[in-house]
């Protein structure tokens, strides 16, 4: 058939471009092919030539025969036209995509060119995933069992059995209504909302045509368990996205399933960043002669935590223990520090005894240089206990409100007159 065989070349640049293996299935590249194209839509902010190149890719891998060739011979033999038809991108990308998704990404009508009109996207649908610290810490997945709208597949997203539609006489097409409210006289006011003759599609079906699997609402229900991999170190707030698995209505690209992971607050352990805290709490004893103590970690690992020999620990200090802090996202083999906040607990009153041992070993206490009769000229005063954050909190209060009363008098309509007089 071809006076000689062509030269090969590289066969392995359109499987790189959707991200596939040499033996990818039909739906293995289908699938590729969607959530690529759909990511890297100019309408979504993606790179056009990127999209150029899927569709290019996609074009050659899904027809069998140009499958074979390019598999045998590479790019340049397309170029040349064997197989019935070059693969070298001689088709608008638009097009492989709008006949992809069985309607146009600009979202125009049957037939013409489609170039009109954007295609709308579908909403995002946003749900929350509760996740403890050990979650994160760890790694886990979660099979999620969710309902979605997706096109009914008996009449393809067309609500009829022929695929006839009629424009709604309730809206005249437009799929929104206006209400009118009257607040008072001379006064109204205007609300628009999806037509309820069409549900905002714009268009009816004739009951006799209504498709009997959908009854005309063009979408039916489909249950779908999904498995959220939530990776070791992610963060509260972070957001794991299954591109195009939101609701699927008909001419409109579908929007993406979101889970945002919320953090349970932990009973032991404070993560800020990739640093984790904790608190622990000290007698006097320990502080000052040593201690040792078991933590049980995140992963239930026992950290064996003790002070070295000597070593006096003050209220409210700090200490470091490296890499036992939260594994950092996609470097779960770093990891940051773990701080442990150290509170000394103080005994509320002493034995004479128990003073006098205590002085023993304790450095002397500083002594006062002054004669009996300075001391006894010297007026004794008594400590009482506080709680320093209310003293403070009620001062503040008190200013304020005496800030006020002082703005009040001077606002006064006497004010002015007083003044006058004083100066008289």
């Amino acid at each position: 058939m071809f006076g000689r065989a062509p030269k090969k070349s590289d066969n392995t640049k359109y499987y790189e471009v959707l991200g596939v293996p040499k033996n990818a299935s039909q739906d293995d590249l289908k699938k590729a092919y969607r959530k690529a194209a759909i990511k890297n839509h100019p309408d979504k902010g993606g790179d056009p030539e990127k999209f150029k190149e899927l569709a290019q890719a996609y074009e050659v891998l899904n027809d069998p025969e140009k499958r074979e060739i390019y598999d045998e011979y590479g790019e340049d033999a397309l170029k040349e036209g064997m197989g019935g038809g070059g693969g070298g991108g001689g088709h608008d990308p638009f097009d492989i995509f709008q006949s992809f998704f069985g309607g146009s990404p600009f979202g125009g009508g049957g037939g013409g060119s489609s170039r009109g009109r954007r295609q709308r996207r579908g909403e995002d649908v946003i749900n929350p995933l509760k996740v403890s610290l050990e979650d994160l810490y760890n790694g886990t997945s979660r099979k999620l069992s969710l309902s979605r709208n997706v096109l009914c597949a008996k009449c393809k997203g067309k609500g009829s059995k022929s695929g006839a539609s009629m424009k709604c006489s309730g809206c005249q097409g437009s799929g929104m209504k206006v209400s009118i409210r009257h607040l008072g006289p001379s006064m109204i006011q205007q609300m628009q909302h999806a037509c309820n003759d069409c549900k905002g599609t714009g268009e009816t079906i004739n009951d006799k045509d209504r498709c009997p699997q959908c009854k005309g609402d063009k979408v039916v229900q489909e249950k779908k368990v999904l498995e959220v991999h939530v990776e070791k170190g992610m963060l509260n707030g972070q957001k794991i996205t299954f591109t195009g698995d939101a609701d699927e209505a008909p001419d409109t690209v579908t929007g993406d399933l979101i889970f945002v992971l919320q953090q349970k607050e932990h009973p032991k352990f404070k993560r800020k960043g990739d640093d984790l805290y904790v608190e622990h709490t000290l007698n006097i004893t320990e502080a000052l002669c040593g201690f040792q103590f078991i933590l049980t970690h995140l992963d239930n690992r026992q950290l064996l935590i003790k002070s070295q020999p000597g070593e006096v620990v003050k209220p409210d200090e700090f200490k470091a223990i490296n890499d036992e802090g939260m594994p950092m996202y996609q470097r779960p083999f770093m990891r940051g520090k773990l701080y442990i906040h150290f509170t000394v607990e103080f005994p509320d009153s002493l034995s004479p005894g128990q003073c006098k041992g205590i002085e023993a070993v304790l450095p002397p206490k500083a002594s006062i240089k002054m004669s009996d009769m300075e001391l006894d000229e010297c007026e004794e005063t008594t400590l009482h206990d506080v709680n320093i954050e209310e003293e403070l909190r009620r001062k503040q209060e008190q200013q304020a409100q005496e800030a006020y009363e002082e703005d009040e008098d001077d606002n006064m309509p006497g004010g002015a007159q007083r003044v006058q007089c004083a100066q008289q």
